[in-house]
This record gives structure tokens, C-alpha cells and sequence, in this order.
């Protein structure tokens, strides 16, 4: 199994990717193939809603950082994303992604009931934040899983830690890191 992480997450080693990196260690000890981008480290532009990926090309027009990694998460068999909430939302690295991922969709995604270029694939969702009420941002999920549920990702998983802010690694308490072994395993039988 090809396993591709995006981390979104601007801290090398914040919450969020420490969890990614557990889940992902763990995956390549049950014998995933495993690659994992920080995309805080590449330059890439947004989408530019040129629509060429709709008129004429299958892909991303833009030749930059997140070029790869599109290519990487359409070969990939399973794909984690994850991000501290900043702001209410994702970071703005893994929503560029995000927007750029447009490109997996057929040019008729609205109407078709097979919207996605991508085969199948599962996803694990990663979301960190500071604030310890669970109520808060709990819809940053949902939102986006309607959309990558358009791009073929139909076996998804969240793994959701509240209550843990900018502080070292060491503050991701071991359930947290039992959970997501516990999510790998399961997404790889």
C-alpha cells in the first residue's frame, strides 16, 4: 500500500506532525510504502482558476512544489492531511493543496456521478488546535470531507486532538499516539 502525508503544519515538528509521523511509522512497520511532503517547505502558487485541468489537460497547468506532490496523492492508495487550526480553519499550506486538487475533478464533477479523476482512496484527517473546547472548529471536518468525498477518498477517519497549543511535541498525550497506531492498523488491514 503507497501511503503519501501533507503536512500543513508551518512547525517541522508540531502536533499535527508528530501524530502524521506516528501514524506513518507505524504504516511502514505493517509495510506501506510511505513519502511524506511538509508543504511549508515548498513554493507553490494557489489555484489560479484557469480551468485548465477542465478544457483540454487532466492535470494542474502549474509546474511548481505541489506538482509532485499532486502527482504523489494520485498514486497513493491512501493520503493523510494534517493541520493545526489557525484562525478557525486549516493553515493556508494545506488548503493551497486543497484548492489545487480542482485538478483531480472531471470537468463535469457537478453532474457525474463519478466526479474524480483519482481511483478510490482512504484518507486520515489530522486536526489540531489549541482551544480545548471540542464545540469549537468542529466543523472544519465535515466541511472538507464533503469535498473529498468528490475526489474519491471514501473511507475516511479523523483524529482530532483538542486542547493542545504551540508547545513542544511532548505535549501529544500517548492515547493521541495510540490512536492514530490504532487508525493505521485498522486502514491497512
Amino acid at each position: 500500500m503507497k501511503i503519501v502525508s501533507l503536512l500543513g503544519s508551518p512547525r517541522t515538528n508540531g502536533n499535527s506532525a508528530t501524530i502524521a509521523g506516528h501514524f506513518m511509522q507505524t504504516a511502514a512497520g505493517l509495510g506501506a510504502e510511505t513519502q511524506t511532503f511538509e508543504l511549508n517547505r515548498l513554493i507553490y502558487r494557489g489555484c489560479q482558476a484557469c480551468y485548465a485541468c477542465k478544457t483540454g489537460r487532466e492535470d494542474c497547468v502549474l509546474n511548481d512544489g505541489l506538482t509532485e506532490v499532486l502527482a504523489a496523492v494520485q498514486a497513493a492508495d491512501l493520503v493523510v492531511l494534517a493541520s493545526p487550526v489557525y484562525y478557525g480553519d486549516l493553515t493556508m499550506q494545506l488548503k493551497g493543496f486543497i484548492d489545487r486538487s480542482y485538478s483531480y475533478l472531471v470537468p463535469d464533477y457537478l453532474t457525474n456521478p463519478q466526479p474524480s479523476r483519482l481511483s478510490p482512496k482512504k484518507l486520515v484527517f489530522i486536526q489540531t488546535q489549541g482551544q480545548p473546547e471540542e464545540s469549537m472548529f468542529a466543523d472544519i471536518f465535515p466541511r472538507y470531507d464533503f469535498f473529498l468525498k468528490w475526489m474519491g477518498f471514501t473511507e475516511t477517519s479523523l483524529i482530532r486532538v483538542c486542547g493542545i497549543g504551540p508547545a513542544s511535541v511532548d505535549a501529544v498525550p500517548d492515547h493521541i499516539l495510540q490512536q492514530a497506531e490504532a487508525v493505521a492498523r485498522r486502514m491497512l488491514s
